[in-house]
């Protein structure tokens, strides 16, 4: 069986013939037009437009060994005189084969503030935004870079680049897990070490927890004057949905050959023992947090590291006064610091990303494609636990913020 279509116009006025195959007897489905045929006419021109949406995903797998002609549409644009054939058979399975991944591309830097002087040497600027976690995004295609790795590999271009003299980090997060925020700030650490080009920490709305953890590890701290910052504690999220898996008449039923193998499950609530081990790990992941950020921040005092040790967030004026940061501006102020520690002034400032990603801008942010989850506006704290890691250092107002704020 075959489908052919064919159209040819002049000056407004067209004609079209279709022949379209039978369907087999043994199948009941009507015949369908296999083109769509549509004419325009604009002055003397001819815009054809034939649309073509091949029903490969749904039809064959239906349709697969009965001998169904499953009908192809097309859009072709022209001007003039076209002529458009097809003949279309498809039997048995189809196998359609989607990308592990999206690749954005190799990493290139691109200037987003051109340097006032001839001297030579640039500012690279490097953007964690939004909850910091060793994973890729989700979807049905996911996306090849994850915060942790990223962040390394724009450290690794830097170093790399003779002409990066400092490099900027622009925070702009509520901290993340507990590993991903102690293993970037490792990576920060090592930079500095391995290259000796000073670092600037640019905190925005909020670096709180692991993210100052992260900024703790610059050379420098500049806060916007309505940062929020502080929150050095951790949070391990418990939601007990017992009553909610009631509702579905479901009921958790586990095999297991330990006790507490399955401590923390949301099934049921915290007994004693549990929520005992599960506080003492809280504590010495907490006490690891404020050791090493503390340890970058000598000058703050007793009475003030006993303040923040529970985990309250503070504004950057009361962060200033605790000498948790060095300054407060505004991000070009940053730019300024980190050209004053290179010992050089009106560097250009580039940012290293993925060549399918544009920055434009000193506030370009590596782009966060949509979850299918976000398109929902219902949120569930304790559904989406088990894609998280169980332990954060994370500022958490809102118990939906780590599904909400993922990247």
């Amino acid at each position: 069986m075959g489908i052919l279509g064919e159209q040819r116009g002049q000056r407004g006025i067209g004609r079209n013939a279709a022949s379209v195959d039978p369907f087999p007897l043994a199948c009941a489905t009507p015949p369908a037009p296999p083109f769509l045929l549509m004419q325009r006419s604009r002055s003397r021109l001819l815009k054809m437009q034939v649309s073509v949406l091949l029903l490969v995903l749904t039809w064959p797998v239906l349709c697969a060994g009965c001998g169904h002609a499953f009908p192809v549409r097309a859009w072709v644009e022209g001007q003039g005189t076209a002529s458009v054939a097809a003949d279309a058979n498809v039997h048995g399975a189809v196998e359609v084969k989607l990308p592990g991944a999206l690749d954005p591309g190799e990493m290139i830097s691109s200037v987003v503030k051109p340097g006032s002087s001839a001297q030579p040497g640039s500012v690279a600027l490097i953007d964690l935004d939004g909850v910091l976690l060793n994973q890729n995004h989700g979807g049905l295609v996911p996306v090849g870079d994850n915060p942790l790795a990223i962040l390394r590999d724009k450290l690794d271009a830097a170093a790399a680049d003779p002409q990066i003299v400092a490099v900027l980090l622009r925070i702009n997060s509520p901290g993340g897990s507990v590993t991903a925020c102690d293993v970037m700030a490792q990576e920060v650490a090592r930079f500095r070490q391995l290259t000796h080009k000073p670092v600037v920490a640019s905190l925005l709305d909020v670096a709180a927890s692991g993210a100052l953890l992260i900024a703790s590890e610059a050379d420098q701290i500049i806060a916007h004057p309505t940062t929020l910052t502080g929150g050095l504690g951790v949070v391990f999220n418990h939601y007990n949905l017992q009553d909610a898996m009631a509702q579905l008449n479901l009921v958790a039923d586990p095999v297991k050959s330990g006790a507490r193998i399955d401590m923390g499950t949301v099934t049921g609530p915290l007994d004693e023992a549990t929520r005992g081990l599960l506080q003492s790990m809280a504590d010495a992941y907490g006490e690891h947090l404020r050791r090493r950020v503390l340890d970058r921040r000598k000058q703050v005092s007793t009475a003030d590291r006993q303040r923040l040790a529970d985990g309250r967030v503070i504004l950057a004026t009361q962060a200033l006064q605790m000498h948790l940061i060095d300054g407060i501006g505004y991000l070009d102020d940053a730019i300024a610091t980190a050209e004053r520690l290179s010992g050089r002034s009106g560097l250009a400032v580039v940012i290293h990303h993925r060549k399918g990603y544009p920055a434009h801008s000193v506030y370009s942010i590596t782009p966060s494609p949509t979850q299918p989850a976000d398109a929902l506006p219902f949120s569930y704290p304790g559904l989406d636990r088990a894609k998280l890691p169980s332990f954060l250092y994370l500022w958490q107002p809102d118990p939906t913020l780590p599904r909400l704020g993922s990247r």
